[in-house]
């Protein structure tokens, strides 16, 4: 069985931004779970405002942890994560202190891409897949 979940505030946020219809930032599927990446919404309007690079670390990562949650799953039971991250090498020792804020031990497998661009105000993205 797959089941798409909405998660609010977030798949409201995606389908503003985007401007598409429905929108299931996570799919569970045979006890596994998928997370779409999330762009740095600002938590109190939903908006992609141009902040310090911590910030929209800190704010990715709490949406990751939100949308797992929503899933039935949680950070500890994160498999893999995939970051993509235009801010090339000068960031990553920011990036790695809040990752290692939400992963403290046994940190899952992970993979940062440094990539060239997004189509808005924002250098950090992140999905996953983690159990139930």
């Amino acid at each position: 069985m797959i089941e798409r979940l909405r998660v609010e505030p977030y798949s409201t946020y995606l389908e503003s931004y985007r401007k598409a219809g429905q929108v299931f930032p996570v799919t569970v599927a045979n006890g596994m779970v998928f997370m779409s990446g999330l762009p740095p919404f600002d938590p109190d309007t939903g908006e992609i405002k141009p902040v310090p690079y911590e910030v929209q670390c800190e704010r990715v990562m709490t949406q990751l942890k939100t949308c797992l949650e929503a899933a039935g799953s949680s950070l500890s039971k994160v498999l893999k994560c995939n970051v993509y991250s235009t801010s090339g090498p000068t960031n990553f020792a920011t990036f790695n202190a809040v990752y290692d804020r939400y992963f403290p031990k046994d940190t899952p497998s992970r993979i940062f891409m440094f990539i060239h661009s997004w189509p808005g105000a924002f250098d950090i993205e992140i999905d996953c897949v983690a159990v139930v």
